[in-house]
């Protein structure tokens, strides 16, 4: 418990994250399903952490450095609040992808693919500020041996951030049977207060190629976001006039 406590004073961003995802999920899901998302994610995501850094998949291999050790909860060689923050990221994207698909009668399939790009994007800012997290008050507590293309950070990460999004949030569609599209806006505003958050630490340490790099990605997201959502609307216009206003969107998600 002292450990505990001393992992959310080290780490409180991680943990108003968390709370964040707490509150959007109850809301838009019910407490049960949100604990039951957090059950089924943080495990997947200390696995997927646990095998990256001894054979490699599906992150690519990295080690933790230990520096933390005795001031914060680590679960065998894993910082606690490294894999606990992937359940407000899959859900975040969860949330993102259902709001870019609705009214679109996609299947589950497609929202949870959709959802491990969109947590994967988050990534695509994450991982390259935080292998300098010893420029800032993350510190260093992981590397690359081999370093990688994209800042750093090698591009089977970004794969399995994909992989494992998918998964969390197929699993999660599987297991609880969710089929209606709850209030997801909340997570939304979550998606993009941890994007903002990391592009604002990014450029306050300097490294405006890669705030520069994260903003264009995610921008090029919004717009194609943007672009979907409209057409989607388009077409639902479309079938309410020929039917005389009597059309019903399906509820897939």
């Amino acid at each position: 418990m002292k450990l505990l406590f001393e992992t959310v004073v080290l780490r409180p961003y991680v943990f108003g994250f968390l709370l964040a995802f707490l509150i959007a999920g109850v809301i838009d899901l019910g407490w049960r399903r949100t604990l039951g998302f957090l059950a089924w994610v943080w495990p997947l995501a200390w696995i997927a952490e646990f095998t990256s850094t001894r054979i490699g998949v599906p992150f690519g291999l990295y080690h933790y450095t230990g520096t933390t050790v005795g001031h914060e909860l680590y679960v065998a060689n894993v910082p606690f609040m490294d894999s606990l923050s992937f359940t407000f990221l899959a859900y975040a994207a969860f949330c993102l992808a259902r709001v870019a698909m609705a009214g679109r009668g996609v299947s589950r399939v497609t929202v949870a693919v959709s959802a491990g790009l969109f947590m994967m994007l988050l990534d695509v800012v994450i991982d390259p500020l935080a292998v300098r997290g010893d420029r800032w008050f993350l510190g260093r507590i992981f590397y690359y041996p081999e370093g990688g293309a994209y800042f750093g950070v090698p591009l089977t990460n970004f794969v399995g951030w994909w992989i494992v999004g998918a998964i969390g949030v197929g699993g999660y569609l599987a297991l609880s049977g969710v089929t209606a599209p709850g209030r997801p806006w909340l997570g939304v505003a979550v998606y993009y207060a941890v994007l903002a958050f990391n592009l604002a630490v990014t450029a306050w340490i300097g490294e405006w190629t890669l705030a520069g790099s994260g903003a264009a990605v995610h921008a090029a997201l919004g717009l194609s976001l943007y672009a979907v959502r409209a057409r989607a609307s388009s077409a639902s216009s479309l079938g309410q006039t020929s039917s005389g206003g009597r059309t019903r969107l399906p509820r897939t998600c």
